[in-house]
């Protein structure tokens, strides 16, 4: 359990950048012009029209708007020691938010309305924390890419289909294990694993009426059974299968890697290289309630 709540002065993107994402980072660097052709594709013009359709039909937060909000966005950037981007409130039925750092452009986050209804403030800032996660370790160098596509994939089915198609698979995959590294950005900013967790959880089935009904030392319990197929070989190739066209690893295993870390090694000596006091045996117990009601 954490006993306050600092920023981390000085904090350097690989002091919490996941292995995988390292690992994932350097192979794509291998394949030469990944992200140019991916941006030649779309075109200066493409990324002009989605950042103008953002501030056209959603809320720019900021002091006088929305200032719950920004304040949320304001600490969360202090704790990440990152100066603050825009950050937008968008109309939408599914819950989602997403990161875009385009070239002569302020970097923006947009958080759909839906999500907003589902999570309660704590877990709000985690979800703005994990978007920084990605302008922390400059991710937008191939993450803007990505969300490009699967917008233009939305709006435009015929054109964002032939576009899809053409990202290679280890761009998808770097996309994955980034996501991993964005989660314990989270957890840097939330300072309490758990709150990482319960988001996962609701992300993965809940609703604004099933939330206080959900468990997390349930749905914890759930990655050990879905950790259980990776031992036969058919297992491991249905994973495989199931992950290869997804821009986000399972909400079971992302959970499992947040509490891996959370009461690791690496996390307390992060913490304490900052002066901030840990006792990971809190962290660790699980209440035979489960997650609390917010």
């Amino acid at each position: 359990m954490l006993l306050s709540k600092t920023p981390l002065i000085g904090l350097k993107a690989d002091q919490f950048r996941h292995p995988l994402d390292l690992e994932a980072t350097q192979s794509l660097k291998q394949l030469p012009g990944v992200d140019m052709l991916v941006r030649n594709l779309l075109g200066p013009l493409a990324e002009q029209v989605f950042y103008l359709q953002n501030i056209a039909s959603s809320i720019l937060v900021g002091e006088q708007q929305l200032p719950n909000l920004h304040k949320l966005l304001l600490e969360a950037c202090q704790i990440l020691d990152l100066e603050p981007p825009q950050l937008y409130i968008r109309q939408h039925p599914v819950p989602n938010a997403y990161t875009f750092a385009m070239r002569g452009k302020q970097p923006f986050i947009v958080i759909h309305t839906s999500l907003l209804e589902l999570l309660n403030p704590e877990e709000i800032q985690a979800v703005i924390a994990h978007e920084l996660g990605h302008l922390k370790c400059d991710h937008s160098v191939y993450l803007t890419p990505v969300n490009l596509i699967i917008l233009a994939a939305a709006q435009i089915p015929t054109v964002g289909e032939w576009l899809a198609q053409s990202i290679q698979a280890q761009l998808l995959a770097w996309v994955r294990c980034a996501e991993f590294t964005c989660d314990r950005a989270s957890l840097l900013v939330t300072q309490d694993p758990k709150v990482v967790m319960s988001l996962l959880m609701k992300l993965t089935g809940g609703s604004p009426s099933l939330a206080p009904q959900l468990n997390l030392d349930a749905f914890i319990a759930q990655a050990r059974a879905y950790d259980d197929i990776s031992k036969t070989e058919l297992g491991e190739l249905l994973k495989q299968a199931q992950t290869a066209p997804m821009t986000h690893p399972v909400p079971v295993l992302r959970a499992r890697e947040i509490d891996r870390w959370a009461t690791g090694k690496e996390y307390a000596a992060l913490l304490e290289s900052r002066g901030i006091q840990y006792n990971d045996k809190a962290d660790k117990a699980t209440s035979g309630g489960g997650w609390r009601n917010w």
